[in-house]
């Protein structure tokens, strides 16, 4: 059965993003090859990619373009390979590759996903999505990157999350070289260990 797991940028104020969906002031820490080396070492993991509309929207908007195969060749290569879901219920129809829209209730699709056979799966960004997969108890793992970064009002990771939830802590990786950007893994049933972060600082 394939698991799901989530991977998510946030402030440390735990913002996904800031209040008009910007996640640019992020993305500029992550400029160094390091944490490039570690964005390609995830995009070769395998498995499938799903998403919320908006994040698709950003992703589909940049990495199969001629910037993105020339400022990030292999994640670029790697994403446009990847099967690829998009949950929403307002899109019909998804134009990058290898992506298949599902419409249904979240949880049901999920759900049905895990119960068959197939690669295993990770939520990219999409954080009202990662809560409400969170409160239905449907992720199998939660990676964070907590970025040295504060959004102030923006929008809050498990915002409407109505449930206790306990996460259980299974590994970090700090990224030592600059600017204190910290990864974390942690798991609400089984925790596993994560090969992006295997490598000791």
């Amino acid at each position: 059965m394939p698991t799901l797991s989530a991977f998510i940028n946030l402030s440390l104020d735990g913002c996904f993003s800031d209040r008009n969906g910007d996640m640019s002031a992020v993305h500029a820490l992550h400029n160094d090859s390091e944490f490039q080396a570690f964005t390609e070492a995830n995009a070769k993991g395998g498995g499938r990619l799903a998403f919320g509309r908006k994040t698709y929207d950003m992703m589909a908007g940049y990495w199969p373009t001629a910037m993105a195969k020339q400022q990030n060749p292999v994640v670029a290569e790697e994403m446009d390979a990847r099967r690829k879901i998009v949950f929403s219920r307002r899109m019909k129809d998804a134009e990058w590759a290898n992506t298949t829209v599902l419409g249904g209730d979240l949880a049901s699709e999920v759900k049905q996903l895990k119960a068959l056979p197939g690669p295993d799966m990770v939520v990219l960004g999409s954080g009202s999505i990662v809560a409400q997969l969170s409160e239905a108890k449907m992720l199998d793992g939660l990676e964070l990157v907590v970025n040295p970064v504060v959004f102030g009002d923006g929008r809050k990771l498990m915002q409407g999350v109505s449930k206790n939830l306990t996460w259980k802590f299974t590994r970090s990786r700090a990224f030592c070289k600059w600017r204190g950007v910290l990864g974390l893994r942690s798991s609400l049933i089984f925790p596993r260990p994560l090969c992006c972060f295997r490598s000791p600082c």
